[in-house]
């Protein structure tokens, strides 16, 4: 199986909930995040708070590389959801990738970016939508071998 045609089956999981369309959507945002390596994430959920989107979300991740590799990622599987993808911002320098989804903004930061800004700091008010342990792992295979290595490490 292909790394996109992967990415669209695990994305068309989250669109095959029962939750509202842009929570989805943001999930599944998240869940690409997450599928890249991207670290200390958040959804925000902005909804009737924020007149910019419904929902912000916030990654960090390690280098430019990184970031685009994110950004085409989340660009491609949104356009397959025929998804308005209003514009993305900020991929030649990497630091801070903004992706304008309509009522959803996606944040992909550099660590020391994102320091900078402080974005966490500004929205702290705004409740969080959890997101799930499972979208923090690649394959079946990480999350099998991860509750392996935590077994060894109790008994």
């Amino acid at each position: 199986m292909s790394q996109n045609t992967y990415i669209e089956n695990e994305v068309a999981k989250i669109f095959g909930t029962s939750e509202d369309y842009t929570l989805k959507s943001a999930k599944a945002a998240a869940w690409i995040l997450a599928h890249f390596k991207g670290t200390n994430l958040k959804i925000y959920k902005t909804q009737n708070l924020n007149p910019l989107a419904d929902y912000f979300i916030l990654g960090s991740v390690e280098n430019k590389i990184q970031a685009n590799s994110i950004a085409n990622a989340i660009s491609r599987a949104f356009k397959d959801k025929e998804l308005s993808l209003k514009s993305i911002e900020g991929t030649d320098e990497g630091d801070w990738i903004l992706i304008d989804l309509g009522d959803i903004i996606v944040h992909v930061f550099q660590d020391t970016t994102r320091d900078i800004f402080d974005l966490d700091m500004l929205w702290k008010s705004y409740p969080q939508i959890e997101i799930p342990n499972e979208y923090y792992y690649s394959s079946i295979d990480e999350i099998e071998e991860t509750k392996e290595d935590n077994l060894k490490k109790y008994f």
